[in-house]
């Protein structure tokens, strides 16, 4: 199959979604599949996929732009700006399916006719969410698809009676992701104290602020957030005066991840509800107890393995927190297996195939 992906962060950042699509792109190329990567960043060696630059707006220079629909966030405003320069690069034509995780700009981009050929299979992931999917107000109205990658139970039962659809996980690399000893001295981290970890975009949703009002209910504990956004001054001034000493921030690379996991003692994870949250995958690929917010959709990922409550409730999620920090488990459970990324990559593939050849 002749597969395009196209997303404004693709080779320019390393966050969940394009991490995993990426991963896909990567591994469906392995399989065969002439497979087309749009991103804003640049060519990266060893990519089995071939890889297109479209330029766009980084979304960290919107955080001050109004917000109005369809323009909601500086997500959009980014979107927008890729969207705009994907069309003069983009041929529909080239192409028999393509994804994406984007609405609304680069999606309706990718919709566009394709003068003397069939229009590609058009693909959505749900990768931030599935409520392009389901509302029917504003922008949402002009949503559609051809198949819809549900990246959990709860998407899936949604969506199945309206769309062509596939309950398809995420995954991690477990030939990086894997036990060992850290490397705290790389990180600046102390030696002497316990380390929990978030790795979370410092936005409202990810609770950042809360975990370090939790963390500093630990006498001992240290407290590294690997992450960015727009809370993240907010966030250094709360951890000066709850957590003197006892907090770091990085902004690391995605090959940087795996040896900053195996330096940690427990990861913490706050967001109510995550799409899917690789993180939780990584970490536990690695070996690190997992500290979350107590879901079904989470307990589908994590099993029985992980330490999870109502973490709005400082006291319960208190305990949980020092639970984890004295188990501090170095073995991966057997279950992690199945979020592989070749794995996932054959799922696709299947609903690929089925999509194609669809009437």
């Amino acid at each position: 199959m002749r597969l395009a992906f196209a997303l404004p962060g693709f080779h320019r950042v390393d966050r969940g979604a394009e991490v995993a699509l990426l991963s896909v792109a990567q591994e469906l190329a392995l399989l065969g599949h002439a497979v087309t990567v749009f991103g804003s960043g640049q060519p990266r060696e060893g990519t089995a996929y071939r890889f297109h630059h479209v330029p766009a707006v980084p979304r960290e220079r919107f955080e001050r732009f109004p917000f109005f629909p369809p323009l909601r966030s500086d997500v959009s405003w980014e979107d927008l700006t890729f969207a705009s320069a994907l069309l003069r690069h983009y041929r529909p034509a080239d192409f028999d399916a393509v994804l994406t995780c984007s609405f609304p700009f680069t999606q309706l981009a990718l919709r566009r006719p394709a003068p003397g050929g069939a229009r590609p299979r058009q693909i959505f992931v749900t990768q931030n969410g599935d409520w392009p999917a389901r509302a029917r107000n504003a922008e949402y109205r002009f949503f559609r698809c051809d198949g819809l990658v549900c990246i959990n139970p709860d998407y899936f039962a949604d969506n199945r009676d309206r769309w062509r659809c596939a309950l398809i996980p995420n995954g991690a690399d477990l030939q990086r992701f894997t036990p060992g000893p850290g490397d705290r001295a790389r990180f600046g981290l102390p030696e002497d104290r316990p380390v929990v970890l978030m790795v979370s975009a410092l936005i409202e949703s990810k609770r950042v602020l809360d975990g370090i009002r939790a963390v500093a209910q630990l006498d001992r504990a240290h407290l590294v957030v690997a992450g960015d956004g727009p809370l993240r001054t907010e966030a250094e001034n709360l951890a000066q005066q709850q957590l003197p000493g006892r907090f770091s921030r990085l902004s690391l690379s995605a090959a940087d991840m795996p040896a900053l996991y195996r330096s940690a003692d427990a990861l913490l994870h706050m967001s109510l509800a995550e799409s899917f949250g690789n993180v939780f995958v990584e970490a536990m690929a690695c070996g690190l107890p997992v500290v979350g917010h107590d879901s079904p959709r989470l307990r589908w990922i994590v099993g029985d393995t992980a330490f999870l409550c109502d973490t709005r409730d400082p006291a319960a999620l208190g305990q949980q927190l020092a639970a984890a920090l004295i188990e501090r488990q170095r073995e991966r459970p057997a279950e992690v297996a199945r979020f592989a990324w070749s794995a996932i990559a054959g799922q696709y593939q299947d609903f690929l195939r089925i999509c194609c050849a669809a009437a």
